[in-house]
Order: structure tokens, then C-alpha cells, then sequence
């Protein structure tokens, strides 16, 4: 048993830079037996590595799961029924990975018998926030070890420096000499923090983006695809029937392909700071557009206005951690209930990073009357002059309140 009374920690652990630290320093300074888990929710190439590193550092207990359709069926799909986008541009790629991670790293916990949960988001930041909080409400009493809340090592040079004086494997230098971006990757994203960027005005380098071609150099034929939805799910490309995780992949490809989802973005971070970070979203971003044109021809008016005023509310509720909420769980479950309508075909045309609607159809669920909407004879199906008294009750209290201010 370590002094503080610890002998055993859960580290959600990436095997980048931080994460590699804080497993040595942990050992180090809790003289305690780390327990890692890495979340494999579509990092690819990173996930063996990390296995390698952990092992490098005497780890004995390695999680490494296949979350990726859990991920997109649980968590990123229930996230885009409601067209989430937070202050008006971030799609939520980080936030909504959190609750997923956070939730597993309870269960391997209460697996091993671990007397904490330690993580590497940085004080400043909101993954912090949205790890803890999502822990504390799956297991209440639950000890939690935040190294950049302790240590001194708050820069990306110092880490560098502690990684190479303990033979720590991490990815080189950038060729200019400075520490590599601060990036965070995953099937619907990834985020680029750090070196330039924290200068609102320095435009990005185009070699930092790693999924997409910039729409400059995207192709010169635009690209048609159609995606069929049930229930507010895409369930098939093309015709072709994918699961959740292959849907978005696939998505990320073709978006990609055509510089669809890169976005520079100046965010209010929970802590109170603002802060800027690049995404890289194709996928989502076709997500969200072709999800929005589904609802607009088989939701209800109302119901879609009301969706679309409890949207900031939700997407705030997953940026600032609280997915594991009563109230997230309570407007999820009306969200929910509006998609059972929600199915059809939706035709886009991507071309040089936009995302256009060209045609959209449902044979069960379609509120579109051609009869009604028609600018051509409409055999009575719509009698014009309703019109009148329509507008006249409308306009009653205008003409009231017009007549007292004269």
C-alpha cells in the first residue's frame, strides 16, 4: 500500500504524449499498480502502440476495446438526432467520446478492484470536467487522480523533457523544433490544439489536417451519394446497409475526399476561458445536414421548432460533461420520441467542402402535399381566401395596440 493509501489505478490512457507521462509518473509517485485502458473509438493506427508503450512500462492489466460501434450507436447517433451543434459551429467530436470513456473506466474499476480513476486532461480544459462528472455519476464514491491538477509539468516542453529523461516513447518533434499539436482523435473527429493556434489569427498550415484535402485541391466533379435513415439513423449509403460505425467511416472517406469538415473555431470552454481549436468533422458534417433535410419532410412544425429550441440547451449539457444526467436523459427521451418519423432518403452533392441538399423523399412518413403546395391548379385542395380571416385574427392585437398609440 502507497502512502496515500492507493495501490491500484484505472488511467484511461491514448499512449500519446500525456498519457505516457502520467502512467511513469503515477508509478512514480504513488508507488501504485496502474491498470491502463485505451478506448479504441476510431484513433486507428494508435491503439497497438499504445498496448507496446504500456507493456514497456511493466503494465500487467492492458484494456484495449473495440468501442466503435457502441460509440457511434450509443453515443454519436442519439447526439445527431437532435441536430446537436454547440455555439452555433463545434460538433462535439471530444465531448461526446467522454461519457463512453468515463463509463468503461468505472466498470474495469469495479473489475479490478482499483482504488482510483486517473485521466490526462489538463486543468484548464473541459475534459476534466466531463471525465469526473460522468465517473462520480456511474460510481459516487469513486477517488480520482488528476496529475495536471498536482504536478509541475504544465507545458508540452516540460512533458517532452520528462518523457525523454525517463525513456519515454513519444511521436517526434515537428520539423521546426516545436512540441506537436495537441490533438484528440476518434471516428466522428479530430481536434488540433496548441503551437500557432493559440493565436486566433494565425491561419492554420494545411499539412496539419490529416483527414481531408483542402476544397481547393478537393476534385473538380462534384460527388452524389444517398443516405437512407430509419428512425433518425443513417442504416444505409448508397443502398448499401452499414452498421453505425461503418456509416461514419464511410462518411469520413467521401467528405474527406471532397475537403468537406474542416473547421477553425473560438470556443467558451466550461472553466470560463475561451479557447481555439481546429476540427475535422467530415462525416458529422454530412451528418448534419442530410439529418436536418430528412426531418424538415416528415417532422411536424412544431415539433421540429421545439427541437430546435431545446437544442442549445442539449448540446451545452454534452460540451460541459453532463451526459449522465437526469436532464439529458429526460430530452433525449423526447427527442427519441419525435424520430419514429424520421425515415426516408436524403441526395446530396459534395462538392469542394460544401454539402448541398439535392433531393430528399419518404414513402410512410412525408408531410409534403403536392396537391396543397402546388403553384399550379390545385383542384380545392387549399381554398385561398381561409387566408383572410387567417391573417385578420393574426393581425387583431397589432391593430388594437396600432390604434391606441396613434
Amino acid at each position: 500500500m502507497s502512502e496515500s493509501g492507493i495501490k491500484k489505478v484505472v488511467l484511461a490512457y491514448s499512449g500519446g504524449l500525456d498519457t505516457s507521462v502520467i502512467l511513469k509518473w503515477l508509478q512514480e509517485t504513488y508507488n501504485c499498480e496502474v491498470v491502463t485502458f485505451t478506448a479504441d473509438i476510431g484513433q486507428g493506427e494508435e491503439v497497438e502502440p499504445a498496448r507496446a508503450k504500456a507493456q514497456a512500462c511493466g503494465v500487467k492489466d492492458i484494456y484495449i476495446d473495440d468501442m466503435r460501434e457502441e460509440f457511434v450507436r450509443d453515443f454519436v447517433f442519439p447526439m445527431f438526432r437532435a441536430n446537436t451543434i454547440y455555439e452555433g459551429e463545434y460538433l462535439l467530436g471530444t465531448s461526446i467520446a467522454r461519457p463512453l470513456i468515463a463509463k468503461r473506466l468505472v466498470e474495469i474499476a469495479n473489475e479490478t478492484g482499483a482504488d482510483a480513476i486517473s485521466h490526462g486532461a489538463t486543468g484548464k480544459g473541459n475534459d476534466q470536467v466531463r471525465f469526473e462528472l460522468g465517473a462520480y455519476a456511474l460510481k459516487p464514491d469513486v477517488q480520482v487522480i488528476a496529475p495536471w491538477r498536482e504536478w509541475d509539468l504544465n507545458s508540452r516542453e516540460k512533458l517532452l523533457n520528462y518523457a525523454e529523461n525517463h525513456g519515454i516513447s513519444v511521436d517526434a518533434k515537428r520539423k521546426d523544433g516545436r512540441s506537436p499539436y495537441s490533438m484528440d482523435a476518434n471516428l466522428l473527429h479530430i481536434s488540433y490544439e496548441g503551437n500557432e493556434l493559440e493565436d486566433p489569427w494565425q491561419e492554420p498550415a494545411d499539412e496539419m489536417w490529416r483527414w481531408s484535402v483542402s476544397p481547393e485541391k478537393a476534385p473538380d466533379q462534384p460527388t452524389y451519394i444517398e443516405l437512407t435513415f430509419e428512425q433518425g439513423d443513417i442504416c444505409a449509403i448508397d443502398g448499401k446497409a452499414m452498421s453505425p460505425a461503418t456509416v461514419l467511416e464511410t462518411l469520413n472517406k467521401i467528405g474527406g475526399a471532397n475537403g468537406i469538415g474542416r473547421d477553425d473555431i473560438v470556443e467558451n470552454r466550461y472553466v470560463g476561458m475561451k479557447s481555439r481549436g481546429c476540427y475535422e468533422t467530415p462525416g458529422g458534417t454530412i451528418m448534419l445536414k442530410a439529418h436536418r433535410a430528412i426531418e424538415s419532410l416528415t417532422l411536424d412544425r412544431e415539433s421540429a421548432h421545439l427541437k430546435d429550441e431545446l437544442m442549445p440547451r442539449y448540446a451545452s449539457l454534452i460540451y460541459n460533461g453532463y451526459w449522465w444526467s437526469p436532464e439529458r436523459e429526460m430530452l433525449q427521451t423526447a427527442i427519441d420520441h419525435t424520430q419514429k418519423v424520421v425515415n426516408g432518403v436524403v441526395r446530396l452533392k459534395l462538392y469542394k467542402g460544401s454539402v448541398m441538399v439535392v433531393g430528399r423523399k419518404s414513402a410512410s412518413n412525408s408531410l409534403f402535399d403536392e396537391s396543397i403546395a402546388t403553384f399550379e391548379e390545385d383542384d380545392g385542395a387549399y381554398n385561398q381566401a381561409d387566408a383572410e380571416g387567417f391573417i385578420k385574427l393574426n393581425a387583431l392585437r397589432l391593430r388594437v395596440a396600432a390604434r391606441r398609440n396613434r
